[in-house]
């Protein structure tokens, strides 16, 4: 199987297949395109014309480039076309049925050392080599879409894959400016194995009514930094698709969260497949369209706000990187600001860390040197909690720990005017027990700022079944005036993000203890394929092992889920003191500084 790989076979033009032809057909291969329909082959053909323009004109390929890729391209009704290829790639619908049909008809026709390979990213692919009589030859070639940007392939080999099969295609991938992954065969491989049973549960959450599927977007977007949220996601790869995947998943995995989400399938059937169909979670403007358009559960600006109470001076209590982060956040937006610790020097040294905070914004142009010395006045440092007497709105950012909470809040409790509104920050804690401290529980509500606060622009509003319709109105009130975006979420372990994140981290976890892909791959696959800012290995090392175990402790708890269970190399890691960039070594070593 020592083959350049110079003439290739795409079976199966739609959008992927219309994609991975582009990619092979501006790398200098002769492309095959096959497809049973007449219409599908014509659009190829047309969308390839105008995805090589735009490349002209955009300066990425010249014109003399685009006529030679275009001509590479010929398109063929028949699978007898393929006889010639010495590679074929099929992407026809993701059902055995057809892949297997396939498969047996391409044995008749090309020859006996051409690879096989099926784009699947659900199927067995053990299962459909089995069909063919070759078994050997046949292996995943996984592209992402859109393919001529998406740069991870995976290479998915089964029990039965010839090894010189899959350097041959490795070799071609690297060669197409993409990054291979090798990976066994097991449904949704690395990439989609974590991120549908990340999806399924943005779905779950939504059908639970949870929170809107507006505020679990933006919360994914704005607190973890990914390109789009969940539910839009779903909407574009198609509801009938993820369905189709998470069944596969679950089949193998027998796990409680690759179970599709029941609205999945209630979507699926009554046609609302997505973006493809013109509706899914969201409405679009048509049939194929990318713009969502207002329905009957598009919330009202009117439905958000309400009347709240005056907010003019803020107190925040803690001495720590949030604290002050969000401290600054309040005096850059004109609020005057108390900022509190345990003790006078406490607060001092947190006022200092915001004056250094300001002052790098000033180098870097993105703060006047008036502005600073403004907000630097708005912030009075005190040593006592005592000093929140007036304050409109009191914030606490104190460990995260329980008990310490109810204690502080016990004591804003005296402290402040009665009409204060008593924020917590917490990530994980339940916030009507903090609540619940206090003798005006109607009075307290969550913002859970993401750190560094100052840049973060996601606070998760926290409404516990006794907080009063005003709190919320001025919190909300509040996130716009400081430049946030508020989500609004009950009160329940995770709330919206780190309900979400978390199971997704501890999934990977347990990849790389079934030893079925290394932390480089897996990392890899998650920011070339899933478009993730991080991989799941280098956010963990961030966030703090020990941090990350005890969110999904709680998580656990809340749940009940045995799938939610923290997976043992996490508690192992944890145990060891190994608790990832602050103590130096995690699931990765890093230098002391």
């Amino acid at each position: 199987m020592d083959t350049p790989l110079s003439t290739i076979a795409v079976v199966g033009l739609g959008t992927m297949g219309t994609g991975i032809a582009e990619v092979l057909a501006l790398a200098g291969r002769e492309v095959i395109g096959i497809d049973i329909s007449e219409a599908a082959a014509r659009q190829a053909v047309t969308s390839l014309e105008a995805s090589t323009a735009r490349a002209v004109g955009r300066g990425r390929i010249t014109e003399r480039e685009r006529a030679d890729a275009l001509a590479r391209f010929r398109t063929y009704d028949t699978l007898q076309a393929a006889a010639g290829a010495e590679l074929v790639i099929e992407v026809v619908p993701e059902t055995y049925e057809i892949k297997q049909q396939v498969f047996r008809e391409l044995d008749a026709v090309v020859s006996p050392t051409a690879i096989l390979a099926t784009g699947t990213n659900a199927l067995s692919v053990t299962r459909l080599a089995a069909e063919s009589q070759h078994p050997e030859r046949v292996l995943g070639l996984h592209f992402f879409n859109p393919a001529p940007a998406m740069k991870l392939v995976e290479v998915v080999s089964s029990v039965l894959t010839a090894p010189p099969a899959v350097e041959a295609v490795t070799k071609l991938a690297r060669e197409l400016g993409k990054e291979p992954v090798a990976v066994g065969d097991r449904p949704g491989f690395v990439a989609d194995g974590l991120l549908f049973g990340y999806l399924n549960q943005a779905a779950a959450m939504y059908e639970a009514n949870y929170a809107s599927r507006e505020d679990i977007d933006a919360a994914m977007k704005l607190g973890c930094g990914l390109p789009m949220g969940p539910l839009a996601l779903l909407d574009l790869i198609g509801i009938d698709t993820a369905r189709t995947v998470l069944e596969a998943m679950y089949s193998a995995s027998h796990d409680r969260l690759h179970a599709p989400a029941p609205v999945l399938g209630q979507l699926s059937e009554a046609g609302l497949t997505g973006r493809k169909a013109g509706r899914g979670f969201y409405t679009y403007d048509a049939p194929g369209g990318q713009s969502v358009v207002a329905d009957p559960l598009t919330p009202s600006p009117e439905a958000t706000t309400g009347t709240g109470r005056e907010i003019a001076s803020v107190g925040v209590a803690g001495s720590g990187t949030m604290a002050s982060g969000i401290a600054e956040v309040f005096a850059k937006a004109g609020y005057t600001v108390v900022l509190a610790a345990r003790g006078q020097e406490k607060a001092d040294l947190a006022k200092a860390r915001i004056a250094k905070s300001l002052e790098r914004s000033v180098s870097k142009g993105r703060l006047t040197a008036e502005a600073r010395d403004e907000t630097l006045a708005r912030i009075t440092a005190a040593g006592s909690l005592d000093a929140f007497a007036q304050v409109d709105l009191a914030v606490e950012a104190v460990a995260e720990d329980l008990e310490i909470k109810q204690q502080l809040f016990a004591t804003l409790d005296k402290v402040c005017r009665p009409g204060a509104v008593l924020a917590t920050t917490t990530s994980s804690l339940p916030v009507i027990a903090i609540a619940r401290a206090t003798g005006r529980p109607e009075d307290v509500i969550g913002m859970h700022f993401f750190n560094p606060a100052p840049a973060m622009k996601l606070v998760e509003v926290v409404r516990t079944v006794l907080t009063a319709d005003d709190v919320h109105a001025t919190v909300r009130a509040v996130c716009t005036k400081i430049r946030k975006h508020p989500v609004d979420c009950g009160d329940r372990a995770g709330f919206i993000v780190n309900a979400l994140l978390f199971p997704y981290l501890n999934n990977a976890i347990k990849m790389v203890e079934e030893h079925y892909a290394s932390l480089d791959d897996i990392d890899a696959a998650m920011k070339l394929g899933g478009g993730y800012p991080m991989g799941p290995f280098e956010l963990l090392d961030v966030v703090g092992l020990d941090v990350s175990l005890a969110i999904e402790k709680v998580l656990h708890k809340e749940f009940r889920d045995p799938g939610l269970a923290p997976a043992p190399l996490l508690e192992h890691l944890v145990a060891a003191g190994c608790l990832g960039r602050k103590t130096g070594r995690g699931f990765r070593e890093y230098a002391r500084r």
